[in-house]
């Protein structure tokens, strides 16, 4: 569907040539919701901007749906970028034009009679649930209906693509779980593959199928959301997992109990999928002659499924946790002996 190769950007400026987008080599597949992670200056907005040649390349090629954007002439660009909606962090509707109009907007361009407008932006209003809210102006509405509005307007003309520019860093955490579950409810609907970028790792953990992740302009490391989420490669990749997995007071738990118990030794336990559910402590305190202090732990929902983590305690003969510790990797847990510093 989407097939980037070698995609390269370099910006000059007055200190020299900056280089934005590095390299990029990857494969989009229709249909699926493919999140880019990194943190400010990583050159994912730059990135996103060249699939719909608001930035063009100055090497490499993009390929959507079998046309290389990179290369086909203007008048065509126009007609292919009515097939990749995009939206905003910061909206960027039209204040002086009501709902209806906001999203009508795009259709005007695209020259469709104003009853089909009509029609089709009723649609959309349903669609993104802002039914009542049709003559109403941006300044009238909260952060979280202009972005169904901006959605709404994306969505105009039946593209095949959708882009999200960090589409819910300017909204409160309630607001932006409702626009990830419009999102999810959108791309299943439709068919729709949407390509977005965040500096969030929940945002990837709610949505998406694949992540990618972006330092200096290169994807350091790429894969399904469950296998990063299990097992992240790179340094970069383990600071945005453990944002959802160890949250600081598990941190300060941890500190406190091996200050408070150095002969023991705390575990950190990570499950997925089915063994997410199993009650392995029940079965280590039964088994084996220890004593088993739970710290901290959370199962998160996927796309592709649960993901767990546990911080636990184990205090007993060196032998015995041992033992405890070889009995919970047979079963398909993993198992990290940690400290912290």
């Amino acid at each position: 569907m989407i097939s980037l190769r070698g995609v390269k950007k370099t910006f000059a400026t007055k200190d020299g040539p900056v280089i934005a987008v590095d390299g990029i080599d990857m494969e989009i597949v229709a249909g699926e919701i493919f999140g880019i992670i990194g943190y400010s200056g990583a050159g994912k907005s730059t990135l996103i901007r060249m699939l719909n040649m608001l930035e063009r390349p100055s090497e490499g090629e993009v390929v959507i749906s079998g046309q290389n954007l990179s290369r086909i002439p203007k008048r065509e660009l126009r007609k292919a970028r009515q097939e990749i909606g995009m939206i905003f962090q910061h909206f960027n509707l039209l204040w002086s034009r009501t709902v209806h109009e906001n999203i009508e907007f795009p259709l005007e361009i695209a020259g469709v009679p104003k009853k089909d407008r009509n029609n089709r932006v009723k649609e959309l209003i349903k669609l993104v649930g802002l039914e009542g809210r049709g003559e109403s102006y941006p300044s009238q509405l909260s952060g979280g209906q202009k972005q169904r509005v901006g959605i709404a307007r994306a969505l105009a003309n039946n593209p095949k693509v959708l882009l999200c520019d960090e589409a819910t860093s300017a909204l409160d955490p309630k607001t932006t779980d409702s626009i990830l579950e419009l999102l999810v409810d959108i791309n299943k609907k439709l068919d729709l593959t949407i390509i977005l970028i965040t500096h969030e790792m929940h945002v990837i953990r709610k949505i998406c199928n694949q992540v990618a992740v972006m330092e200096s302009g290169k994807i350091v490391e790429q894969g399904p959301v469950l296998d990063v989420f299990r097992q992240p490669k790179m340094e970069m990749t383990k600071e945005f997992v453990k944002q959802i997995t160890e949250p600081e007071e598990a941190k300060e738990t941890i500190q406190q109990l091996l200050s408070e118990q150095p002969d023991g030794q705390i575990v950190k336990l990570t499950f997925v999928g089915d063994e997410a559910e199993r009650p392995l402590i029940t079965e280590l305190i039964r088994s084996f002659a220890i004593e088993v202090n739970i710290l901290q732990g959370k199962i998160t929902k996927i796309q592709e499924g649960s993901y767990g983590t546990l911080f636990i305690g184990l205090n007993g003969e060196k032998k015995e946790i041992e033992k405890a510790i070889f009995f919970i990797r047979t079963k398909q847990v993993d198992v990290e002996v940690i400290s912290i510093d």
